[in-house]
């Protein structure tokens, strides 16, 4: 069913006026699903309500940060009492440090821990400090992977960069020293380390990519990483922006038993207010400024407010509960689709990716970015026909789901509904 959106239309006529495309993220434009934006005004648990009036049940979650819903009363809580005592301050501040050692207490390969604005840079950040702390400037990343947009990343990335190879404006020289390699192939990798072991800074992967599809990586193919990395000197970054905190308290890391030598984290971190934050060892970490001759600073670096959130949402995760009762909705997902003619479901955890079956000969997930362009054409009917039953997903064929436990096994349900809706309005013939 159509939805009245007249005043989103009209926002949108205004913003793209003043702002590239209208928008403050690419993604936001609504291109992959040829319609316009909708402007939410507000949101609470797992629904967000638009400037028209029209009510969706939310599977994107502000892309990741909202593990426990919209607007949790503790976070809320949190929130307010930081605005109430000041939200920015440009000093020490305790918030910071009781936030750094509720994690380091409970993570124990993470000894230290730097907060800055964003997971791009935390990114920044950590490369630098491989950098240094090696004496070498190359970098191995890997294709379909989204490590913000630094320079030196947005080549064969996801999420808005999925369908370019790089950005302009970003030098030659910048990307030289970034070599790239296929998900999931160890030959590939060991032919890299065996030609460029020596040269390498760092190794950059997402373990769990979640911005070009989620496409998990296997426990074997994680671990020649980090024996490769240790055998020629060089250091493993797992980027966790999106899946820190989420797999677990302690993210992919501990899902797959591989410890990183530095790790990104983001989003669920700062309770959804603009965080980032990168972790090493003390050794590491001793490299970075005012100690050492790392360079990195930020005005609004451990925002009070952020801190305060993020430590009122990983309050609410250390015991672990709330990862099993994702983990129970995630099976109930899958259960609910299992039958869907058109659609299937691949999952991690409470992350999900909704593809078009017939690209998928065997019941294998998806590993690599080199089929999840062919999802593409499916995807504009699909999001127009789930909005139309009052669900919200990510507005882009190329990004995942979020479950939180703000959601139910109705909002499963309806979500398998829809999705069995689709199946029937947009049979698998009229996708090509």
């Amino acid at each position: 069913m159509a939805k009245a959106l007249d005043n989103s239309a009209a926002y949108f006529a205004r913003a793209k006026s003043i702002s590239p495309g209208g928008v403050h993220s690419p993604v936001r434009a609504f291109t992959h699903v040829d319609a316009d934006p909708i402007f939410i005004e507000s949101a609470s648990g797992s629904t967000l309500h638009d400037v028209d009036g029209n009510h969706y049940l939310d599977f994107c979650m502000a892309f990741g940060p909202l593990i426990l819903g919209h607007n949790h009363s503790a976070v809320n809580a949190a929130a307010h009492a930081a605005i109430n005592d000041g939200w920015s301050f440009g000093t020490a501040e305790r918030y910071s440090l009781e936030l750094a050692e509720f994690i380091t207490q409970r993570i124990k390969w993470v000894e230290s821990i730097r907060f800055v604005n964003s997971g791009t840079e935390a990114v920044m950040s950590a490369l630098r400090l491989a950098r240094a702390a090696t004496g070498r400037t190359r970098v191995l990343k890997f294709s379909g992977c989204y490590h913000g947009h630094v320079d030196a990343m947005l080549v064969k990335a996801g999420s808005g960069m999925a369908t370019r190879a790089e950005s302009a404006g970003i030098p030659e020289a910048t990307l030289e020293n970034t070599v790239v390699a296929p998900l999931d192939d160890a030959a590939r990798v060991e032919q890299i380390f065996a030609t460029q072991g020596d040269a390498l800074a760092a190794v950059i992967i997402e373990p769990v990519p979640a911005n070009y599809g989620l496409l998990p990586q296997r426990q074997e193919f994680l671990e020649l990483l980090a024996r490769l990395c240790n055998q020629h000197g060089v250091l493993l970054i797992f980027d966790e922006v999106i899946t820190g905190f989420r797999l677990s308290f302690g993210g992919a890391a501990e899902h797959f038993n591989v410890w990183p030598d530095i790790v990104t984290w983001g989003k669920i971190i700062g309770g959804g207010f603009p965080v980032g934050a990168y972790a090493a060892s003390t050794d590491l970490m001793q490299r970075v400024a005012p100690l050492g001759d790392v360079y990195q600073a930020g005005t609004l670096s451990a925002n009070p407010l952020a801190m305060r959130a993020g430590l009122a949402t990983l309050e609410q995760l250390a015991d672990g509960q709330i990862y099993n009762q994702l983990e129970a909705l995630g099976t109930e997902l899958e259960t609910k689709i299992e039958k869907n003619p058109v659609f299937k479901v691949q999952r991690c955890g409470s992350l999900f990716w909704t593809y078009k079956d017939n690209l998928q000969a065997d019941s294998e997930p998806f590993r690599t970015a080199a089929k999840v362009d062919e999802l593409s054409d499916f995807f504009a009917p699909l999001f127009a026909t789930m909005l139309g039953n009052d669900i919200y997903i990510a507005p882009s064929p190329y990004e995942v789901g979020f479950l939180s436990a703000a959601h139910t096994s109705a909002d499963i349900v309806k979500f398998a509904d829809a999705l069995n809706e689709a199946a029937k309005k947009y049979p698998e013939s009229s996708f090509g």
